[in-house]
């Protein structure tokens, strides 16, 4: 991975959607840091189902190692059957959180309201977000793939609060739904137009503070094509489904991003 002027530093994160019990998820960790017990100069984080939350935040401690959800609830309590507040995160020992997930979209009727409120939450409360974004198959085919990006992002960041703008420490994640759970990857060279399209639309909104924004590519990465993505200058890692459930092909990812020229 190419070093920044800014130094922004690398970040491979897991997506275990609906995988794994809490015993599944223990023994995952344990093997899979084994593996990577050398790796300096990024970060990982583990998104992992609400259930083993609290027994990989005992695993995971201050290391590389980070833990983080796939979902939160904007506001702090209420009447709301089934959700999860961020403070209940922050308790749990989550640092990051998913935000706008494409299957949230899709299956749940998330709206780009919902996500910037869900945005101001998660900053509001010290947690740091990963808003994902991205277009689906007719919208790219019509041409529309900027136009979706600018209402995703921009919309998004509407209900970021003006204290928190470059403060938050925004992750933001570039997922095509057309290229999820598909093994059809977009391009590396058009992941990497649309991650320069996303920072020039931070400029706009955070000035400055845009350079310290990671980028992340997520859509069918795997250990063959991983390098693709995270060697361009505006991608700074990647967001990782399937190929994160097994903790030695994830491992592959993380030594992979490193031998690239990861900084260390």
């Amino acid at each position: 991975m190419k070093v920044m002027e800014t130094s922004r530093r690398p970040l491979l994160a897991a997506n275990w959607k609906m995988h794994k019990t809490a015993a599944e998820a223990e023994g995952f960790i344990n093997r899979f840091r084994q593996n990577v017990a050398d790796v300096k100069g990024m970060d990982v984080v583990i998104c992992a189902p609400f259930t083993a939350l609290h027994r990989l935040a005992a695993l995971l401690g201050a290391g590389f190692l980070q833990l983080g959800a796939q979902n939160m609830h904007w506001d702090k309590d209420g009447p709301f059957t089934g959700e999860i507040s961020a403070p209940m995160l922050k308790e749990a020992g989550v640092r990051y959180v998913l935000i706008g997930h494409s299957e949230r979209r899709m299956h749940f009727a998330e709206t780009v309201e919902m996500t910037a409120r869900k945005l101001n939450a998660a900053s509001h409360f010290g947690l740091q977000p990963v808003l994902c974004i991205g277009e689906n198959e007719k919208q790219r085919q019509d041409g529309r793939t900027e136009a979706v990006l600018r209402e995703q992002l921009l919309g998004a960041l509407d209900g970021l609060a003006e204290r928190d703008k470059g403060e938050a420490g925004l992750v933001i994640a570039y997922e095509p739904v057309w290229a999820i759970g598909t093994g059809t990857p977009a391009r590396g060279e058009d992941a990497a137009i649309a991650a320069s399209f996303i920072r020039s639309l931070l400029r706009q909104t955070l000035g400055e503070a845009a350079a310290k924004v990671r980028i992340l590519y997520g859509g069918s990465v795997g250990p063959e094509n991983i390098t693709d993505f995270t060697g361009r200058p505006d991608i700074d890692g990647a967001l990782v489904g399937g190929s994160s459930l097994k903790d030695e092909v994830f491992a592959e990812l993380v030594k992979a991003v490193l031998s690239s020229g990861g900084r260390g």
